[in-house]
């Protein structure tokens, strides 16, 4: 997955928390249906993105530690960080476009 960083407990405050700029994370399990689905379309968001903002992909499964502390009940949960506070929130399945115009809100 290229341009999307898998990331756990250990790895966060660095990737995520004093990241600059944006970071959408993506909370996630292997054997999450929408999930799978979400999968492609961060891809191709994370390609397209250029660097200006990152992708971190947490599995909720190996880092539930993450899941409690943002409060995930459900998956996929989208968070977007910046400066270390989440900015937005998207849960379920969510299109390209919205994603796309969260994270360029956050660019500036």
């Amino acid at each position: 997955m290229a341009g999307i960083v898998e990331c756990d407990a250990a790895c966060f405050k660095a990737e995520v928390l004093e990241a600059d700029g944006p970071v959408l994370v993506d909370f996630h399990a292997a054997w999450c249906a929408p999930c799978r689905t979400q999968a492609p379309i961060l891809e191709g968001l994370a390609g397209k993105l250029g660097g200006a903002a990152r992708v971190v992909k947490v599995d909720v499964d190996r880092s539930p530690e993450l899941a409690d502390l943002f409060a995930v009940r459900s998956i996929p949960s989208l968070l977007i960080f910046k400066d270390g506070r989440i900015t937005d929130r998207f849960t379920g399945l969510t299109a390209a476009p919205t994603i796309a115009a969260a994270l360029v809100a956050r660019l500036a």
